[in-house]
C-alpha cells in the first residue's frame, strides 16, 4: 500500500485509529511537547541533530544532508530491529516530525516499504501545535462551567478531587501545571511542564470533555508557577461561569494548608527560599521574620499570619473584578478537609 498522509487535523481526527503515533524527532523536541499518545522514535539524537545544524550553518545544506543521511540511516535500522520484529503486516503507524520533511519522511519511507500502512502528518508538529492553539481559542466557549472559588486553605482542589470521584467532569489546571497555584506551591524536585505541553494537555482534557454535562474548575490566575493558561480559557471561565464560593472555618483551613503543604514545613531551607518570593509585597522585615519563625519550627504560625495578610487580603481584593458570576454565587461551606465532608458538599453540587 502506498505511504498515506493526512493533514495535521485529519490526523488528529483519525489518531484514536492507529495504532502507534511515531514521533521522530530527537528526544529533546518530544519532551518539549508531542502529540498525544506519541512515542520517541528519534532519527536524530539531540546532539546528532546539533551537529547537521552547525554544519548546515557554516559549512552547506548539501554537506549537512549528507552527514544526515548516514546518521539517519543508522538510526532507522536501529529502530526497525529494535520495535518492528514481531509486528503483523497490518500495523498501522502514524509518523511525524517536525515539519514532516527529511526525518518522518524516511523513517515513514522505510516502515512503507516494509509493507506497514503508514501514514505520514503532512506539516508535522508545526502543523499539529497550529490546530491546537486554533482549537484553544474556541473550545472554552462550547462548555458550561463551574467555577469553584474560595480563601486559600479553603478545599477547593480537595472538593475537586472528590467531585471527579462522583462521576463529574473536572480539569483540574493545577495537576496539569504541576503547581499548587500560589508562589509557595511548587514542591522541591517539580518541573513544570513545557509552555507548549501544558496548552496540549489542556486541549487534550477540553476535547474529551461531553459537551452536554457541566466541567469543574477551579478559579485560578492566568499564571501558574511559569505557566500561562490558555487566554481564551480564563477569559471564558471569568467571564461566563456559575461560581461556587467554597468556604471553611479559619481552623480547618490553617489544618488543610499544613497537610497539602508538608513539603514546606519538612524542609525549612526550601520554605524559606520560597518565601523570598514575597519580599516586594511584604517587605524585607515581614519576609525575614517568617523565615525566623520557620527555622524555628513555628510553620504553623506563618501559615497563619500568611493567610491572615497575605492570601485573604489579595483574594478579597481581586474575587468580584475577576468573576463576573461572583455577585450571585452559590455559597457552600465544609466543615473541614475530611473525606466525608468533601463527599458530602460533592454530591450537594451535584443535587443542585
Amino acid at each position: 500500500m502506498p505511504l498515506q498522509r493526512l493533514s495535521a487535523l485529519e490526523s488528529i481526527q483519525a489518531i484514536d485509529t492507529f495504532d502507534a503515533i511515531i514521533d521522530a524527532r530527537s528526544p529533546a523536541e518530544y519532551a518539549e511537547d508531542h502529540l498525544p499518545g506519541a512515542v520517541n522514535w528519534p532519527v536524530l539524537d539531540n546532539d546528532e541533530r546539533a551537529i547537521v545544524g552547525t554544519i548546515y550553518k557554516q559549512v552547506s545544506a548539501f554537506e549537512a544532508r549528507k552527514r544526515g543521511a548516514a546518521m539517519v540511516a543508522r538510526r532507522v535500522a536501529d529502530h526497525l530491529d529494535r520495535w518492528t520484529a514481531d509486528l503483523e503486516r497490518g500495523w498501522r503507524p502514524l509518523v511525524y516530525c517536525w515539519r514532516g520533511g527529511d526525518r518522518s519522511g524516511t523513517l515513514a519511507w522505510f516502515l512503507d516499504r516494509v509493507g506497514f500502512r503508514t501514514t505520514l502528518v503532512e506539516g508535522g508538529y508545526k502543523a499539529y501545535r497550529a490546530v491546537v492553539r486554533d482549537q484553544l481559542q474556541t473550545l472554552p466557549a462550547q462548555f458550561d462551567w463551574q467555577v469553584l472559588c474560595g480563601k486559600t486553605g479553603c478545599g477547593k482542589t480537595r472538593l475537586l478531587h472528590a467531585l471527579k470521584d462522583a462521576g463529574s467532569q473536572v480539569l483540574d489546571l493545577e495537576a496539569i501545571a504541576s503547581h499548587r497555584g500560589s508562589v509557595l506551591g511548587l514542591p522541591p524536585g517539580v518541573v513544570q511542564p513545557s509552555q507548549k505541553r501544558l496548552d496540549t494537555l489542556v486541549w487534550q482534557a477540553l476535547r474529551q470533555f461531553d459537551r452536554t454535562r457541566p466541567v469543574f474548575v477551579e478559579g485560578e490566575s492566568k499564571k501558574l508557577g511559569q505557566r500561562w493558561l490558555p487566554e481564551q480559557l480564563i477569559e471564558r471561565i471569568r467571564s461566563h461561569a456559575r461560581c461556587v464560593h467554597v468556604e471553611m472555618p479559619d481552623a480547618a483551613r490553617l489544618k488543610l494548608l499544613l497537610e497539602d503543604y508538608a513539603f514546606l514545613k519538612d524542609d525549612p531551607a526550601f520554605f524559606c527560599r520560597q518565601l523570598d518570593s514575597l519580599v516586594e509585597l511584604r517587605g524585607r522585615e515581614q519576609v525575614k521574620q517568617w523565615q525566623e519563625a520557620t527555622r524555628s519550627g513555628g510553620t504553623a504560625q506563618v501559615f497563619a499570619e500568611l493567610m491572615a495578610l497575605h492570601y485573604d487580603p489579595g483574594y478579597l481584593r481581586s474575587i468580584a473584578h475577576q468573576f463576573k458570576g461572583w455577585e450571585n454565587a452559590r455559597r457552600l461551606e465544609l466543615a473541614d478537609g475530611s473525606e466525608a465532608s468533601l463527599k458530602a458538599a460533592a454530591m450537594a453540587l451535584l443535587r443542585s
